[in-house]
């Protein structure tokens, strides 16, 4: 297995300007591990409660993700509710229940142990720090979300796992909140010296800056007519870059660059409906098609 993932698997309610969705598929690993699906075979490492419905479980085994380490526990699965602004970018969580996550104490599978690419979603850095204890090697690629939670509550923690990382993906408020920095690259700078060789700065709509230990890069967003559903957008744009790396196998300036652009691009398709529902619809062509568009938008001729 080329690449793992831990994360949330949950059930959420999503309300938009447009229109509102109850019960649908959610979760930070659910959208990772589809995202990348499109380039390489996904280990997926979570918990779900006995209510998980069967579509859910055979809407990602036809993804041929692995499910070998999602846990089946008595309880509910994590639930989420969330209602979004007019402006599509703000939102306000109207409730979270934790269920069976609350409890959750991650086993990567035997096979997954192996794996070369790892990504830690969000959640809590002892935890994410847990999986990596698992690993029979240290893997070539090790990437990690957090959040303004974990700044705030567990900074000690986040620095110790964020110093075992080759990349860590953040937004940019929180890249603020964590280094006290107001510039980003001066953010970005600050948040290499805690360990990681590679900074991914999200800025939603406005896209992301990349900052290395020998660069920095930024690549857009790709600008879409309508926005349906934004969330997700953030977890499918780390499934594009991880899973575009594992496929590789090789990490070099050029495939780094070419894996956001493609996470961009998976983002983009995941704002277009609610849940999974767009990407269920787009195929690895489409995703070769607007990645070469993206490329056109940003290229200037000399």
């Amino acid at each position: 297995m080329s690449l793992l993932v831990v994360g949330t698997i949950g059930i959420d309610t999503v309300e938009t300007p447009l229109a509102r969705r109850d019960d649908v598929l959610g979760g930070s690993a659910v959208y990772f591990s589809f995202a990348a699906s499109y380039f390489t075979r996904v280990s997926l490492v979570s918990v779900v409660g006995r209510d998980f419905p069967t579509a859910f479980k055979t809407l990602l085994t036809k993804r041929d993700i692995d499910l070998s380490g999602m846990q089946v526990a008595d309880g509910q699965t994590f639930r989420w509710t969330g209602k979004y602004h007019k402006n599509m970018i703000d939102r306000d969580t109207l409730e979270v229940r934790l269920n069976v996550f609350e409890h959750f104490d991650p086993k990567v599978p035997d096979l997954a142990c192996n794996a070369n690419y790892v990504f830690l979603a969000n959640g809590s850095p002892s935890v994410q720090r847990k999986v990596l204890q698992q690993m029979k090697k240290r893997p070539a690629f090790v990437a990690a979300d957090t959040m303004n939670f974990w700044i705030e509550t567990a900074r000690e923690e986040l620095d110790a796992l964020v110093a075992e990382l080759d990349a860590l993906m953040i937004n940019e408020s929180e890249a603020r909140m964590y280094t006290g920095e107001r510039e980003l690259m001066c953010a970005g700078r600050a948040l290499i010296k805690k360990g990681p060789r590679c900074v991914i700065i999200k800025k939603g709509e406005h896209g992301a800056l990349v900052i290395t230990t020998d660069g920095a890069f930024f690549v857009p967003a790709y600008p879409l007519t309508a926005v349906i559903d934004p969330t997700g957008a953030g977890d499918t744009f780390a499934g594009g870059i991880m899973g575009y790396l594992a496929a590789k196998q090789f990490l070099s300036r050029e495939n780094l660059r070419r894996a956001v652009v493609y996470g961009a691009v998976i983002a983009s398709y995941t704002c277009q409906d609610f849940s999974l529902d767009a990407l269920q619809r787009t195929t690895r062509a489409d995703i070769d098609a607007r990645y070469k568009e993206l490329l056109e938008m940003m290229s200037i001729p000399s």
